[in-house]
């Protein structure tokens, strides 16, 4: 049994060597500077792909997912409570109206935290990562914000049912940031490892392991086999700092796989063929002109003749070599455009919802895009459960320890993610409402009127595109008192004239006598 967090490290790395090699050759294909090749450092060059749809197509991915998960200027999040539960705490009856209200505050308040820690730059490098490796490790610091950790820079250990027990990262700190009280537990070698990192300005390594222990996260941070004083404590389940994320759940697997793994045949295809025409192209456009031995014209005479010279010679001793690949690159290019057509309908790139032709309407571009977003249905609902609902939980976590919030009762409110697929099926809502609308058009509004309930509508219409309803849309009695003053406001404008021609045609008498 492992001792020490290193020690744990490189146990745990064996199981995860398969996965960060596949995830390797992923990045190679897409963007290969999210996960270099190991031993890689800032000052080395990576090699480009000759073809650039799949780091397009993991960019707009990574840009759907963000917005979807996280849209600017409205909540990912609410909080629930049942009316029994509001009368039972409250000891009164219509409560409910107030209770969300305070909770409406709460609501702003950790998505005020959210928008001002620049969450969503940490969440877009994150979800890129998911894209390509299959998992990435956050960290929200006390101070704010959100770091990434990529596949190659931690471990972790799942149960088979995919909860996590223990996940350790690995980075490097200089030796100045250590405390003092860290160098005096050191023993002779390691101290002596210290004091030359120290002076030629190196790093030394720093594992931080966290383990779910007794229903609760442990927590401390290990350099050269001795914990650095200061850096233990632990976390309430459910409350932890560190969210470990996977793109796919696998039964039995401790780490997810990505979504560039589904489609490598195509990547790698159309790689090579890119490689193959690009190259061919080049050797295709280049110039070459060939002089018989033999003829009456010297290689001389043609190499330095200028443009539009009259030389003497023999136009058949002269030849341009030509390639007679044109077929070949063609079935190669055909081929690229079948395999780039799929891949944009994986990435979900405009280009492929839209068909060539030269009538193409507004409505089969919004189903073609609805229908590709509903592929991202499985997406949204475990980045819900395992990176939304454990971000706002954490958020909510500090937010009470800070005095900012005030401690909600356990087990009684519950925040309910609001993004992603649930608003996938308001779209869907919306769709079907508006299908209702248009079948009942042929009956005429009068008939509508009639058996629709408008208001009814309006509010699932508004709640359908994620619109607060309350003080936008009026309430039935706001209605029928805007109708009886508008009626009053009438039989005035129609009472006035007639008071006004009698009190006239009484003058008219006086005004004879």
């Amino acid at each position: 049994m492992a001792k020490t967090a290193a020690a744990r490290y490189s146990q745990l790395m064996r199981l995860r060597e398969p996965f960060l090699s596949r995830a390797r050759s992923a990045a190679k294909l897409t963007i290969p500077t999210l996960l270099p090749p190991e031993g890689h450092s800032g000052d080395a060059s990576l090699p480009t792909p000759f073809q650039g749809i799949g780091a397009r197509g993991v960019n707009n991915l990574a840009s759907k997912l963000l917005l979807a998960l996280f849209p600017p200027n409205a909540p990912i999040f609410r909080l629930l409570i049942d009316d029994f539960t509001i009368e039972e705490l409250t000891k009164q009856e219509g409560m409910k109206a107030l209770v969300e209200e305070a909770l409406g505050k709460v609501e702003r308040a950790v998505m005020t935290q959210i928008e001002g820690a620049a969450i969503r730059v940490t969440a877009f490098e994150a979800l890129k990562q998911l894209i390509i490796s299959g998992n990435v490790l956050l960290y929200l610091p006390p101070e704010g914000g959100m770091r990434a950790f990529r596949l190659d820079r931690f471990v972790v250990k799942r149960d088979p049912m995919g909860n996590v027990l223990e996940h350790i990262t690995k980075e490097t700190v200089a030796p100045d940031t250590l405390p003092p009280a860290f160098v005096s537990k050191l023993g002779p070698n390691a101290r002596q490892k210290y004091n030359n990192a120290l002076s030629a300005d190196k790093t030394m390594d720093l594992y931080t392991h966290v383990k779910l222990v007794n229903g609760q996260w442990r927590i401390y941070q290990e350099v050269e086999g001795v914990k650095v004083p200061g850096t233990e404590g632990s976390y309430p389940k459910g409350k932890s700092a560190w969210i470990p994320l996977r793109f796919t759940k696998i039964d039995g697997e401790d780490y997810g796989r990505g979504y560039v793994e589904e489609y490598y045949g195509d990547l790698k295809s159309l790689e090579v063929l890119t490689k193959a025409i690009v190259e061919g192209s080049a050797a295709a456009a280049k110039i070459l002109i060939l002089v018989k031995p033999n003829g009456t014209t010297s290689k001389k005479t043609i190499a330095e003749a200028p443009n539009g010279a009259v030389r003497s010679g023999d136009a058949s001793d002269v030849t341009f070599l030509q390639l007679d690949k044109y077929a070949d690159f063609r079935i190669a290019k055909e081929t690229m455009s079948e395999i780039s057509q799929r891949l944009a309908m994986a990435f979900l790139l405009n280009s492929a919802i839209q068909r060539s032709g030269e009538r193409v309407t507004a409505e089969e571009i919004r189903y073609m895009a609805g229908e590709l977003e509903d592929a991202l249905g499985g997406v949204y609902s475990i980045l819900s459960q395992e990176f939304q609902l454990p971000l706002v939980s954490r958020i909510m976590f500090s937010l009470e320890r800070t005095g900012k919030l005030p401690t909600l009762p356990s087990g009684v409110v519950k925040p309910a993610i609001t993004t992603g697929l649930e608003a996938l099926g308001r779209g869907h809502d919306q769709m079907k409402l508006d299908s209702l609308l248009q079948r009942l058009a042929p009956l005429g509004p009068e008939v509508i009127a009639e058996y629709l309930n408008v208001s009814d509508y309006i509010k699932r219409a508004a709640t359908a595109i994620g619109i607060e309803a309350t003080g936008l849309v009026r309430s039935d009695q706001e209605v029928q008192q805007a109708r009886q003053q508008k009626q009053m406001q009438a039989m005035a404008s129609q009472f006035v004239p007639e008071m006004a021609g009698a009190v006239r045609d009484q003058l008219k008498p006086e005004a004879q006598g």
